[in-house]
């Protein structure tokens, strides 16, 4: 896999972890930096693990699957772009009872569970943004890339752009809500697409 390639992997798996720590900073009513830090730390550490997992279960079964390793790398990026241009549409024209229904949840939480940079919080979003990692983690050894350069990689991406999504979020956090899910999703689908053409030429 050639570094461009991993390096826009990288990024698309990032998108929705940044959008979170945009999200996150409009959320806050102050941003310390420790809180920015400690953000930053888990969800790139969540995103550089994810992957390592989901490569261990896809080598368990790459020789099985050789002569069709293509087709999963193109349905699982192109399925996990398309799910984030879908958050992404449905982010931006939400249902009236979904709304409620989230402001309702929003109002029964405790203190501690509304800081969006509460220790637990960050834990639970720091996972839920890298089960796609997980995912794309399984095509890795189908992409032919070296696992601890690529969870490196991946981590220290995700670590930067939310360290900086934090940074902007206040300043341009409306500009930027559900155009990351979008960017994120036509990359990975990009790559997806890319697999299977270089696959299918080669073959």
């Amino acid at each position: 896999m050639a570094m461009l390639d991993l390096l826009l992997l990288a990024l698309g798996l990032s998108m929705d972890a940044t959008a979170v720590s945009v999200a996150s900073s409009l959320a806050a009513p102050r941003v310390r930096a420790r809180d920015a830090l400690l953000l930053s730390f888990l969800f790139g550490l969540f995103q550089a693990v994810m992957p390592v997992i989901g490569w261990a279960v896809g080598a368990q079964f790459a020789a099985a699957i050789a002569d069709w390793d293509h087709w999963l790398a193109f349905v699982l990026l192109g399925g996990i772009g398309a799910k984030m241009l879908h958050e992404a549409y449905t982010h931006r024209h939400p249902g009236t009872d979904a709304a409620d229904k989230e402001d309702a949840r929003k109002a029964n939480e405790a203190p501690g569970e509304r800081d969006p940079f509460h220790l637990g919080r960050l834990v639970i979003m720091a996972f839920a943004t890298s089960i796609d990692a997980l995912a794309a983690g399984v095509t890795l050894p189908v992409l032919d890339v070296h696992i601890a350069t690529a969870a490196a990689i991946i981590g220290g991406i995700t670590f930067a752009l939310c360290l900086l999504g934090v940074s902007v979020g206040r300043r341009f956090g409306d500009a930027l809500e559900g155009k990351l899910d979008i960017v994120g999703g036509l990359v990975l689908i990009g790559l997806g697409v890319k697999t299977l053409v270089e696959h299918l030429s080669a073959g």
